[in-house]
């Protein structure tokens, strides 16, 4: 299980637990009016190779201002990951 984190928009400091293997690009996946809410800025491995954790930035929210976040809230710490930035859209 990989576990889904928030930073930022009305769900902020949220988590979710998502299905094994590679985390979704967007969050939720179908935004029902076509915009996904939440971006995939990071995703943490571990040293087994498995994706233990992904941290997911709110559209208005700067990626750098996700990754201070995720630095303080101890993600890499917490998951013993590596944390790994998702570029794109």
């Amino acid at each position: 299980m990989i576990r889904g984190l928030f930073v930022g928009g009305v769900v902020d400091n949220t988590e979710i637990d998502l299905d094994p293997g590679k985390p979704p690009m967007h969050y939720p996946p179908d935004g029902g009016g076509g915009q996904s809410r939440y971006r995939l800025r990071q995703v943490g491995t571990g040293q087994d190779g498995e994706v233990a954790c992904a941290v997911y930035g709110a559209p208005d929210t700067p990626y750098a201002e996700v990754a201070r976040v995720s630095g303080e809230r101890g993600y890499a710490r917490r998951f013993e990951v590596a944390l790994q930035e998702i570029e794109g859209e």
